[in-house]
């Protein structure tokens, strides 16, 4: 059992959790939690670890173990390592996962999401949790959105970071242009200007442009786009967060496809 905190394994679990430059030069992140850890493919665990007390006690001690190699960590120790307030007690070291983008291309139809600097861990996690749920085939960021690896950002995203295919691109114009491909739209999210969200006819392939929660799109970016759509709002709101924004898009999209 591992007790103390200058052991190395545990300082590298800090330095996942805590630094992206860490996470991008190991090709590793944490997920936490028991939930996560159940839904967690087994060919991506690098290492699991566990509290003493969660591990003497849990009904998953099977699982556990028919998972991968575990690591039994003092209570006190445990709780240092975590993200959370409350650590369940496990905590599973992942290696990186990035779909193919070539197989994007070929896709004649479906939903896709095209990020650009949205900053927000809890938006970003919420934004794949919600792409899960309206069928969102893929989510492209660029490389000023935060980093998918984020301990948040995993949390936020209640396991669909498992399932849906996503990229981080050097280039978002030249990859948005390879996804359009195939008889593909580009709708790009703007404040103002443009189609209500709602009476736009999507095309079986559609891209929606999310931008930055502060500034939104750039204009090159809307560029892009072969139709502006906007979310009308009353009051005195300017704008809703890139994760609403995303889910009342995609969700419009997801309804007439599944209407017709």
């Amino acid at each position: 059992m591992i007790t103390s905190m200058s052991n190395r394994k545990i300082k590298n679990l800090i330095l996942l959790g805590t630094k992206s430059k860490e996470r991008k030069a190991q090709g590793l992140y944490l997920v936490e939690g028991v939930k996560m850890f159940l839904e967690a493919p087994k060919e991506r665990i690098e290492q699991i670890y566990v509290s003493n007390t969660f591990y003497r006690h849990t009904e998953y001690q099977k699982e556990i173990e028919e998972k991968g190699s575990v690591e039994v960590v003092d209570d006190s120790v445990f709780h240092k390592i975590s993200n959370t307030i409350t650590p369940q007690g496990i905590l599973c070291v992942m290696r990186q996962w990035k779909d193919r983008m070539e197989k994007w291309n070929r896709v004649t139809e479906g939903i896709f999401l095209a990020l650009e600097g949205v900053q927000d861990p809890g938006n970003l996690g919420t934004i794949f949790r919600t792409g899960e749920g309206a069928g969102v085939k893929g989510i492209i960021m660029d490389q000023h959105t935060v980093d998918v690896y984020n301990p948040k950002v995993i949390r936020s995203t209640m396991g669909s970071i498992f399932r849906i295919p996503f990229v981080k691109t050097d280039c978002l114009e030249k990859t948005i242009k390879a996804i359009k491909k195939g008889g593909g739209a580009v709708y790009a999210s703007c404040i103002k200007g443009g189609e209500n969200y709602t009476r736009v006819a999507y095309k079986k392939k559609s891209i929606f442009l999310i931008g930055n929660e502060g500034r939104g799109l750039k204009e090159e970016t809307i560029g892009l786009a072969d139709e502006k759509v906007f979310i009308p709002m009353c009051g005195q709101v300017e704008s809703l967060n890139a994760a609403v924004s995303a889910s009342l898009l995609i969700y419009e999209a997801y309804r007439q496809k599944n209407s017709l």
